[in-house]
């Protein structure tokens, strides 16, 4: 520590290297820190084709001044639509207001794309990548993972960005939550843009039968696209018959629909079954803090899990700068801030979740119908309240 008490000098131990996590690295990095990331995998392949990175996440990135490289690689969407499975217009309208209020637009982006950006930004040689984490010890003192080689590393802080699946999440709570089944199975990639899909600046779903085909412009002239399709939990599929088995739940439904499966590469489409993980009652334990996905593993209902990751990262950040108490009240300070933000937007991407995919079937139908008589209003507005409700406003 400083003369005046600031933490500094700090080292970070940060467990793993996705968006999450190297966001927390360059933040840490841009803080003066010194910042080892971790990662269990041989090679860096992130989850899912594409994400809506909403504009919460991209002023994270501008305070970061990594705001020039997301616009580069991201997609211009500037128009919002929702059609029925027959291709009737439900409504349509311009985002321009919700840009107007926020104060920045969103940019949907390739999951490659933005992690080779953030890996890019941090340093892809800082990244140690093979090292799987099986343990941590702390005392008052120092944090250490211990990793399946027998290695450890030693630091100040351990940030725990080890994913929905995380291990460091039951060290911080002390006992081991399973993740829970949302009822739905989602199919997701990238194709080309093309007018006959949707417009190129345009954000287009299909809604009925509760199931859900989507299509969102990304970067590089792509649409990032998923489908969604209620199923019982552990139904067995291949690449081999994702379109024969999507040409059948999306049977009869308009032409653009039928045309994204029938263009879709299997090989390069991933199938999910949605699963979150229920509101966590703390974040912390000592000089651990779990962030992104670790600690709020969210439905992608609401575009928000990736969103929140990046607001983990500042906001952290920000508390390690700030506070001259110590490491542990930093963190317990990271906890207030972000416990009852990221368990609000978890709460209502599931109940999101249950709209969408017919978990009360009447309840969708009404969905359906008030759609008919949106003329954007709703639906910005309910997106700007997330968006603002966030650490940059």
């Amino acid at each position: 520590m400083g003369a005046e008490g600031v933490l500094d000098n700090l080292k970070v131990i940060v467990i793993g290297a996705g968006m999450g996590g190297l966001t927390a690295g360059i933040a840490l990095k841009q803080a003066g820190y010194q910042v080892e990331v971790y990662d269990r995998v041989r090679e860096l392949r992130p989850a899912g084709a594409g994400i809506s990175l909403w504009s919460n996440g991209v002023k994270v990135l501008n305070r970061l001044g990594l705001g020039q490289a997301i616009a580069n690689i991201g997609g211009q969407m500037n128009r919002m639509a929702y059609y029925d499975m027959h291709g009737e217009l439900l409504t349509g309208f311009s985002l321009q207001p919700l840009i107007d209020t926020v104060g920045q637009r969103p940019y949907p982006v390739a999951r490659t794309d933005l992690q080779g950006m953030l890996l890019n930004a941090f340093g892809a040689d800082d990244v140690r990548l093979n090292f799987r984490c099986v343990g941590v010890e702390q005392d008052e003192n120092s944090v250490t993972a211990i990793f399946e080689d027998g290695s450890t590393a030693t630091g100040d802080v351990l940030v725990a960005a080890d994913g929905t699946h995380s291990f460091l999440r039951s060290y911080v709570l002390g006992e081991t939550l399973e993740r829970q089944y949302a009822g739905y199975v989602n199919w997701n990639g990238l194709v080309s843009i093309s007018e006959d899909l949707a417009p190129a600046d345009s954000w287009v779903l299909y809604v009925g039968e509760h199931k859900r085909a989507s299509l969102m412009p990304v970067g590089s002239d792509q649409f990032y696209f998923f489908l969604d399709v209620p199923l019982p939990k552990g139904t067995v599929s291949s690449p081999d018959t994702y379109q024969e088995e999507l040409f059948s739940f999306f049977k009869g439904w308009a032409a653009p629909v039928q045309t994204l499966i029938q263009r879709l590469d299997p090989t390069k489409t991933n199938r999910i079954e949605i699963h979150d993980v229920p509101p966590l009652q703390t974040l912390v334990k000592g000089r651990v803090a779990l962030l992104g996905d670790a600690g709020h593993s969210t439905t992608p209902d609401l575009g928000q899990g990736g969103c929140q990751a990046l607001e983990d990262a500042l906001v952290l950040t920000t508390y390690l700068q700030t506070t001259n108490l110590s490491v542990e009240d930093a963190l317990q300070r990271y906890e207030a801030a972000r416990k009852d933000r990221v368990a609000d937007i978890v709460t209502r991407a599931r109940k999101r979740s249950d709209v969408t995919h017919g978990k009360d079937a009447a309840k969708t139908q009404e969905w359906y119908e008030e759609l008919k008589t949106e003329d954007g209003s709703n639906i910005m507005g309910a997106i700007s309240r997330t968006i603002l409700a966030g650490p940059l406003g």
